[in-house]
């Protein structure tokens, strides 16, 4: 279990009212044409390797319509020395919860819910929700009655009032006491886990990193009748061709995961080949709709490309055009100023499973990107974004834990140049 306990808590760490209709922001023509420098992405890639970030890498660019960079560097597994390939499956984190989120925005098409409906008309576990309020003069925990119910808009953007793991509150120790992503249970036990726990804020008050993506999952499940994990396969990762991608692989697939790398006293150490499996899902009751998946760089690139062209990819159309739109917009009204570490990503807002940049690079140590551009990442390091102003999309492989940013910072400047700031803002 200490394996288990470690990735999950490294996955945590990496960690109102209904709005109006959703803030839009400007996609304009790029200020300046990103072309891709090969060798400055190489010696990138290289960098992080021999300073000790990262015991390989690798990153596959596309960009109108073709692919215009692969690299890898470095070793996927340094015991074995085995280098880092092309072919390579990662745990991907976080990177799940795009996935999710199409998911539940296609049942969304289907009419199956709308966005400002209360959670608990559909998971009626919700309904009752209590929220943390301080300590009495006892040092005794009080709550408060929820003063609107969950939507389920806010359990896409972040603003539910959840959780996601230990912290300074008795709300998180009820969390970690519930234990809402035991590997051992199923998603509707964990929804249900998951709504004793007081919520650390009122709904749609504050932007708050959390469990809210698993309860997406839950919601696919209880809406489509079908496992999520089934639901997944079928509605997106077989249609977009996404072959290696998967909660559970198969056996045939184990030799080509790279190993977990974590950190430890300034050097990184490689965890056994069990531990840098333990998240493969072949044993457990959960399939969770926040973090689980392996894919490789091209599989994830497949999904990638789909979102840039607007929910179709090769033919295959996984969601229409206006959703995509949505889902990249950012949801966040301008009153939930409490946004958590959200600003340490840039200058962004969020809207239903991405970051959305809003404006330019504000610094020069912030990443460098284009306005209009959504991504995400995940706790081993990995990355991914859709920047539609220059028609391209990123994906950045890496198994390094605790989440290191430098990595993130580093790679963009190589894609697009350390002064780029690209298309201006609203």
């Amino acid at each position: 279990m200490g394996g288990k306990r470690l990735a999950l808590a490294m996955m945590m760490a990496c960690a109102g009212v209904a709005i109006a209709p959703p803030l839009s922001h400007a996609r304009t023509a790029p200020a300046q044409v990103v072309k891709i420098d090969k060798a400055r992405i190489d010696a990138a890639l290289q960098a992080m390797v021999a300073d000790g970030r990262a015991a390989g890498t690798s990153a596959l660019i596309w960009q109108d319509g073709r692919e215009v960079y692969f690299g890898a560097a470095g070793m996927a597994d340094s015991a074995a020395k085995r280098p880092m390939r092309r072919d390579a499956i990662v745990q991907i984190y976080s990177m799940t919860k795009p996935v999710t989120g199409v998911a539940l925005m296609q049942l969304w098409e289907a009419g199956k819910f709308r966005l400002d409906d209360p959670l608990a008309k559909y998971l009626p576990e919700y309904a009752d929700m209590r929220v943390y309020a301080g300590k009495d003069a006892a040092g005794r925990p009080q709550t408060v009655a929820a003063a609107r119910p969950i939507s389920v808009r806010d359990i896409m953007r972040h603003t539910a009032g959840f959780a996601y793991g230990a912290g300074p509150t008795p709300a998180h120790d009820a969390y970690v006491a519930a234990d809402p992503l035991a590997l051992t249970i199923p998603l509707s036990e964990a929804s249900r886990r998951l709504a004793t726990v007081p919520l650390l804020y009122q709904p749609g008050a504050q932007w708050e990193y959390s469990i809210a993506v698993d309860v997406q999952a839950a919601l696919v499940e209880k809406l489509s009748g079908e496992r999520f994990a089934d639901y997944v396969r079928a509605n997106i990762l077989q249609p977009l061709g996404m072959a290696d991608t998967a909660w559970r692989q198969p056996d045939a697939r184990l030799a080509r995961f790279a190993a977990m790398n974590v950190k430890k006293e300034g050097k990184l150490v490689q965890q056994s080949a069990a531990e840098a499996q333990t998240l493969n899902f072949r044993d457990h009751a959960l399939t969770p709709g926040g973090f689980g998946l392996a894919s490789t760089l091209d599989d994830y690139s497949r999904f990638a490309r789909m979102l840039l062209g607007k929910g179709e990819l090769d033919g295959v159309r996984i969601l229409k055009s206006s959703t995509v739109q949505l889902m990249a917009t950012d949801q966040l009204d301008p009153a939930i100023t409490e946004r958590a570490w959200l600003p340490s990503k840039g200058a962004v807002g969020f809207g239903f499973d991405f970051a959305v940049r809003k404006s330019p690079p504000q610094s020069p140590e912030e990443n460098r990107g284009a306005t209009g551009e959504y991504f995400w990442d995940g706790a081993a390091s990995t990355l991914f974004w859709v920047d539609p102003a220059n028609k391209l999309t990123a994906v950045f492989f890496v198994q390094t834990m605790p989440y290191d940013g430098t990595l993130h910072r580093d790679f963009r400047a190589a894609v697009y140049g350390p002064d780029y700031r690209g298309p201006a803002g609203d």
